[in-house]
């Protein structure tokens, strides 16, 4: 099987730029003042009151002990398996592997693998389920399960978790259409009622740097928030060419990152993180998104490898967002936040006045000092296991599936070429899910890539 492979979405992240994810956080809270006897008065609460209202994460080198903790995967890809190692071996005491289920055996077999190799544990093989009913045979074993197969099963796999009363971390982005958010939401006011954690995978919410950063803006170091840019651009990703041997669905899922089906398209599967971060810090509301993108060097599925997209909020503000997969051209991971005092730099790890002048810089060396473990990957992991060993409440399903959305919203304007509101696109019946999906033959016919407008007539 050819299997071509440029630089992994981790890979590039950790060589291309200061930090990674974020999320949407509800709610206006910038200042919007007006002089009244020469004092300036807030009309809506100060950045330092959405501080108040945001959970501080536990980013400490290891997640307190406490007791043991039955840990099962769903989805035994590379990124899951990643993640469930990491976990494993870094993030805290007491946890055991127990369970693993995929569509895929050989996926199953591959993760076994290297989790006894790497992690030094041995899941049972009688343990190990596959197919599409896989989820809820490794839920029914564990305390803790991650969820990390193509995003379009997220919100079905999170809400038997849920109903399970199983700690969860899933993957981002959590959702790739208006029916999967919806749900994500309606199922999360139950998982708070059950006391149950949830991290979700928006990981630049447990980095050091970031977490300093939202700190500083909270407390109106660049004033109120006027507009950002916020970019992934990169190389293109990996693909897998179609064997003979597979059924449409089962090439599908296997090339899943391809397909906007399962994936929710590039802009919302990895550039999610990068608007994560203008939603996190700025607590701005989304009004409408107008966007394009193109296909030009994709070689599977029906996705664009490009999208350039204008956000508007609240108060006027607008984001330029921008992201591409594609090899030889210009690369850029990072977010750029503009204030009425100054502005945030992403991707140098610098704060600045309006005249330029450096007023804060992230201390990533000291960093290194002060703290053995500096991986958010890992920390997520800390975050989580410790709220759940002090029953402490830990929930970032609202916001992570609010900014999941938010990115499809620029998707559908690109792929429109429409102005599509925030509003209207809540209300869409948008529903990317089979019904009842099978490893067997599809009508490949209604997987075409979008074309935004309409051409000229001819003559």
């Amino acid at each position: 099987m050819k299997r071509k492979i440029s630089l992994s979405r981790r890979q590039f992240l950790s060589t291309a730029t200061v930090a990674g994810a974020g999320a949407l956080v509800t709610g206006s809270s910038v200042l919007s003042s007006c002089k009244e006897s020469g004092e300036v008065k807030p009309q809506k609460p100060a950045p330092i009151e959405r501080l108040k209202s945001w959970r501080i994460p536990v980013l400490t080198d290891k997640a307190i002990d406490g007791r043991e903790l039955k840990v099962g995967l769903v989805g035994c890809g590379g990124q899951g398996t990643g993640d469930f190692i990491g976990m494993l071996k870094n993030a805290a005491n007491g946890l055991k592997a127990v369970a693993l289920g995929d569509v895929f055996k050989d996926k199953i077999d591959g993760a076994r693998e290297r989790i006894k190799k790497e992690a030094g544990q041995d899941v049972p093989e009688a343990n190990c389920f596959v197919g599409f009913d896989a989820y809820k045979k490794v839920i029914d074993m564990v305390d803790l399960v991650l969820l990390v197969t193509p995003p379009v099963f997220r919100p079905l796999h999170f809400e038997a978790a849920v109903q399970a009363g199983k700690h969860i971390f899933m993957e981002k982005p959590i959702c790739v259409d208006v029916a999967g958010a919806l749900k994500l939401l309606a199922i999360s006011k139950i998982a708070d009622t059950k006391k149950l954690c949830v991290c979700t995978g928006t990981q630049r919410r447990h980095q050091r740097f970031y977490v300093e950063s939202f700190k500083l803006i909270a407390d109106g170091i660049i004033g109120e928030i006027t507009g950002g840019n916020v970019y992934w651009n990169q190389g293109q990703l990996w693909y897998r060419d179609r064997q003979k041997e597979w059924s449409d669905m089962e090439w599908m899922i296997r090339d899943w990152v391809n397909w906007t089906w399962l994936s929710g398209d590039h802009i919302v599967e990895q550039h999610v993180h990068n608007i994560d971060i203008f939603n996190w810090f700025s607590g701005l509301t989304p009004v409408a998104a107008t966007g394009f993108g193109a296909r030009h060097r994709r070689v599977t599925g029906d996705q664009y490898d490009m999208f350039s997209v204008d956000y508007e909020y609240e108060n006027g503000v607008h984001l330029h967002s921008m992201c591409r997969q594609i090899d030889g051209c210009k690369n850029n991971v990072s977010e750029f936040v503009h204030g009425t005092h100054g502005y945030w730099n992403g991707a140098d790890g610098t704060i600045r006045n309006l005249s330029g002048e450096e007023i804060w810089k992230w201390d990533g060396e000291k960093a290194k000092q002060e703290f053995k473990q500096n991986q958010p990957y890992i920390l997520e992991f800390v975050d989580l296991i410790t709220a759940i060993r002090e029953n402490k409440p830990f929930n970032e399903t609202e916001a992570t599936a609010n900014s999941s959305l938010l990115a499809v919203l620029g998707r559908e304007s690109a792929y429109t070429g429409k102005r599509v509101t925030w509003e209207d696109l809540k209300k869409m019946n948008m529903d990317l899910l089979p019904q009842d999906p099978k490893l067997e033959k599809q009508d490949m016919s209604k997987y075409v890539v979008p074309v935004p407008g309409k051409g000229k007539d001819s003559k």
